[in-house]
């Protein structure tokens, strides 16, 4: 029953369920506004990841040096709002693939699937896997939008889109509808594993902080505690195949919409590892935590506060 209250295996009273539908709306919304904080960060991320791609450390200008000094450059070659690149399919990509991977979480919720050992990470990953399809078009055009800048400070391949509509357009002529889901190899095992490491962990670390009783239980601050344990799983589990998706979205294609510099997944893994060396996998690292730590924490945050706010509403109405 969607108004029952669960009692889970460690005695911790759990909130009050909501509707899968309801769930997608709330998933959806609390990602967009976490969105919002976080795409600076995104766009920084996104231009230490392609710099020196496909060569050796040591061998090519580093326009960006440290998480501070790319702030700065972004700032001083794009304008402040440059720190906003792809914001408007940022939150595209955000409202679509979170509000399908929420949904369906929350249907493995209702169904007990996540009740069962294991089942909460299998659940988070077919949640994440189905979202990132459904999102990959718009994850593709924020990427090449936030490499694009000027010729001075440009890392990766520059593919001179305008706008959200006017690279959507330019992608379906050129390659056709298929070709908005080049790169979409890279994005599912992505959030796949960011999705299960996200779920899993922040329920189980949430009922954690609630057992050890240092904060009131109905409090937000659970929620935040929780959501920082979360994070950093999140981004150690998923910094390697953050890098290969963010390569294989932006690279150039020839024109069967085939990449011209990776294979797909593991040929991209390979490729990197062999010319950058194994610490390239991470590269980025620092902004990849403030920006999916921050936006985990204040997804997820958001996420429990909202669903708190609609089970209540939902139990006086009934």
């Amino acid at each position: 029953m969607h108004l029952a209250r669960a009692q889970k295996a460690t005695g911790v009273e759990a909130v009050e369920t909501v509707p899968p539908a309801v769930d997608l709306v709330l998933g959806a919304s609390a990602c967009c506004l976490a969105c919002v904080f976080t795409n600076p960060l995104e766009v920084v991320k996104t231009r230490l990841q392609l710099q020196g791609e496909l060569q050796a450390r040591g061998t090519y200008p580093q326009p960006y040096r440290g998480f501070m000094a790319s702030v700065a450059a972004v700032a001083r070659a794009d304008g402040l709002w440059g720190l906003q690149k792809g914001l408007a399919a940022g939150l595209l990509y955000q409202g679509l693939m979170n509000g399908v991977r929420f949904y369906c979480y929350s249907l493995a919720c209702q169904a007990g699937l996540t009740q069962q050992p294991g089942g909460t990470v299998v659940a988070g990953a077919v949640a994440g896997a189905l979202g990132a399809f459904v999102g990959s078009p718009a994850y593709l055009i924020k990427t090449q939008l936030q490499a694009q800048t000027v010729a001075a400070m440009a890392v990766g391949h520059q593919h001179n889109h305008q706008t959200v509509l006017g690279a959507l357009e330019t992608i379906w002529r050129q390659q056709g509808l298929l070709g908005l889901w080049q790169g979409v190899g890279g994005a599912v095992p992505r959030v796949m594993v960011g999705s299960a490491a996200q779920l899993a962990t922040f329920t189980s670390a949430k009922a954690w902080v609630q057992k050890q009783q240092w904060l009131p239980e109905d409090s937000w601050l659970v929620a935040l505690a929780g959501g920082m344990i979360s994070s950093i799983a999140v981004v150690v589990a998923m910094t390697p195949f953050d890098v290969v998706s963010t390569r294989l979205y932006n690279q150039p294609v020839d024109r069967a919409g085939r990449g011209q510099l990776y294979g797909g997944l593991t040929d991209c893994m390979v490729k990197i590892w062999r010319q950058e060396g194994p610490l390239a996998l991470y590269k980025g690292l620092a902004p990849a935590y403030l920006r999916l730590g921050p936006h985990t924490i204040l997804s997820m945050l958001f996420w429990d506060e909202l669903r708190k706010l609609a089970g209540r509403a939902q139990h006086q109405g009934t």
